[in-house]
């Protein structure tokens, strides 16, 4: 194993951990496709069984069997011991690394893993017949709690829109337990600012649309005509304004979820996960 202290958060070694924004990472020309942060050994555990190439690894001190025991276990289990002894093991005192991230709940774990060639929206959409869209949501809480919940309640991949917060950021795949890493995604091109173009192009693909919208024909999501659809396609919007009224226009249905005590929308993470388990049953 290639064990390197550090002493100093300054250290060059560091950058990618402490001083890299996303955007940097994700452009950076030290890997192919670019790099990503993951943290916690759950979350980074998924994306080494996804396939993502680990990097390098920065432990607090005292986690290294605990924390990074298993990590390094799966390493040798997936990229085999050549990969595992050549990966830099960064090791810190807490007192070092305490400001990398200002979620308590984070064990003292990180790594920079390489990005996988993107997907197309054709090429994604081939084999998939529940997929989540999320239109320009930009929230990376939301867009982790929706990943978690498309995991979960069976849809088949999201797909997002090109100002959406990518998945691969180091809150939004926390929030999500790593599912980013386990469920099909893909980003749309930016080139399409409206939105229509890619409803036009989910209906070319078989896929009826499905708009998460309050409008005066909505139907409510426990609909057996829409469950009943082979391929569907659950559009789900920003969370401020919702979505576009030309993309509300130009989906098949508009569904909403029936509430009380004039509360008039939902969280739209929350709202993906009631949409999901409707419209995945049988």
């Amino acid at each position: 194993m290639n064990l390197i202290k550090i002493t100093d958060i300054n250290a060059p070694e560091m950058d990618v951990f402490a001083r890299a924004t996303e955007r940097e990472l994700r452009t950076s020309d030290a890997y192919p496709e670019g790099m990503f942060l993951a943290e916690s050994a759950n979350v980074i555990l998924r994306a080494i069984e996804a396939g993502y190439e680990p990097l390098s690894i920065l432990v607090e001190e005292g986690r290294l069997e605990p924390e990074a025991g298993p990590v390094l276990e799966a390493i040798d289990k997936y990229f085999g011991k050549e990969k595992l002894d050549s990966i830099p093991v960064y090791i810190a005192e807490r007192d070092i690394v305490i400001n990398l991230t200002g979620h308590t709940l984070v064990r003292g774990l990180w790594m920079a893993l390489g990005r996988k060639p993107s997907v197309s929206v054709e090429d994604f959409c081939k084999d998939k017949k529940r997929i989540a869209v999320l239109m320009d949501v930009v929230n990376p809480v939301n867009v982790g709690a929706i990943f978690r919940s498309a995991a979960a309640l069976g849809m088949d991949g999201v797909l997002l829109t090109h100002p959406s917060v990518d998945p691969l950021t180091r809150r939004t795949a926390r929030v999500s337990m790593g599912t980013v890493f386990q469920i099909p995604w893909a980003q749309a091109s930016s080139d399409d600012p409206e939105g229509t173009g890619l409803i036009r192009l989910l209906n070319s693909f078989g896929y009826k649309t499905v708009a998460m919208a309050l409008t005066s024909d909505s139907t409510s999501v426990d609909n057996d005509e829409i469950r009943a659809n082979d391929r569907l396609a659950v559009i789900l919007g920003t969370e401020g304004t919702g979505l576009p009224k030309d993309v509300i226009a130009a989906s098949d249905y508009r569904v909403m979820i029936p509430m009380y005590h004039g509360v008039d929308s939902l969280n739209v993470a929350a709202a993906s996960a009631i949409s999901f388990w409707e419209l995945m049953k049988q």
